[in-house]
């Protein structure tokens, strides 16, 4: 649903634009995000594969004390992460994933969103019941002297499945 209301809204301001000025401006847009956002995309990723090197070379991580301090934003995480994303942004056609592609990749407003962003992703939260954590501490079985056994229920109230018998690989 949110994704059909995006493009409801993307080709709406597609149109309004067009009719304000004309259907040349609004391709020139267009055109011109996908050059952007390529370009950015490209700065940017070629920016991590020279990090990789140089840490290859380094021998561990650039940011470490013996290494080089790393280049970029300075933020605590590589820095390639949201000029890619503003890239992949500029690259989508319409005027509102360009402006939240160049929401990324202006400074302020690229460190609040890292901010927000890390905030978000490092809020632990406890595992709702029914959920593969729950299930995995229910499959636990406890012995009488303590010991923790871990295992599966076979029931033995219903007929069994036959296996299925792969035939031999010939060569």
């Amino acid at each position: 649903m949110g994704v059909a209301a995006w493009m409801v809204l993307e080709i709406w301001l597609l149109t309004v634009v067009a009719e304000a000025t004309s259907g040349w401006t609004v391709a020139l847009l267009l055109i011109a995000g996908v050059l952007v956002g390529g370009y950015v995309i490209k700065r940017a990723g070629r920016r991590a594969w020279q990090r990789l090197a140089e840490s290859m070379q380094g021998g561990g991580d650039p940011a470490a004390p013996g290494g080089r301090a790393p280049s970029g934003n300075g933020a605590s995480g590589s820095g390639n992460t949201l000029p890619m994303a503003g890239g992949l942004l500029l690259m989508l056609p319409g005027l509102a994933s360009d402006a939240l592609g160049l929401l990324c990749l202006f400074p302020p407003t690229g460190k609040l969103i890292q901010r927000r962003t890390e905030k978000l992703l490092s809020r632990r939260k406890r595992p709702a019941a029914g959920s593969f954590g729950d299930a995995f501490q229910q499959a636990r079985m406890h012995r009488p002297d303590g010991k923790v056994v871990q295992g599966e229920v076979i029931r033995e109230d219903g007929p069994t499945p036959p296996r299925r018998q792969d035939p031999p690989l010939t060569g």
